[in-house]
């Protein structure tokens, strides 16, 4: 018996899907489910349990995928304004710098120390890089 077939039993305590309809035994008596009913009925519980546990994963699987997709977009788009910061930044110190020690001078400074920090951020970056070729090396390079 299915869950929305139950209120048609109001009365009935028993499992959901096992059968109702048992032959009395010779005494006149009734007994419960046998063991091939309740096996039954627990490979029917079991399919049903994956069944659900399918369609709850993917519900998971397409609401993270949206999710993803959601924080890629302001992801990249605060990457776009932090790009765009930096630039401005660039721009001011070199206007900055151009009462100081002339407009080629201020270029000059701000480009020598924008190449010294993407060569120490270079560096950082190949130290990561190696620590994760070490993680999966088989150890015999040592």
């Amino acid at each position: 018996m299915r869950d929305e077939e139950t209120s048609e039993r109001a009365g009935y305590e028993g499992p959901l899907d096992l059968p109702d309809d048992y032959e009395p035994h010779e005494d006149g008596e009734e007994y419960g489910p046998s063991l091939t009913d309740d096996l039954a009925a627990l490979f029917e519980d079991g399919k049903t349990y994956a069944e659900a546990e399918v369609a709850f994963q993917k519900s998971r699987a397409a609401y993270t995928a949206n999710r993803l997709k959601g924080a890629i977009a302001f992801g990249l788009g605060a990457f776009g304004v932090f790009h765009l910061a930096l630039i401005a930044l660039t721009v001011g110190v070199v206007i900055a710098l151009v009462p100081l020690v002339g407009p080629w001078a201020a270029t000059a400074i701000v480009t020598l120390a924008l190449i010294v920090a993407g060569v120490v951020l270079l560096n950082l970056l190949k130290g990561k890089i190696d620590d994760i070729r070490d993680a999966f090396s088989d150890g015999d390079d040592v």
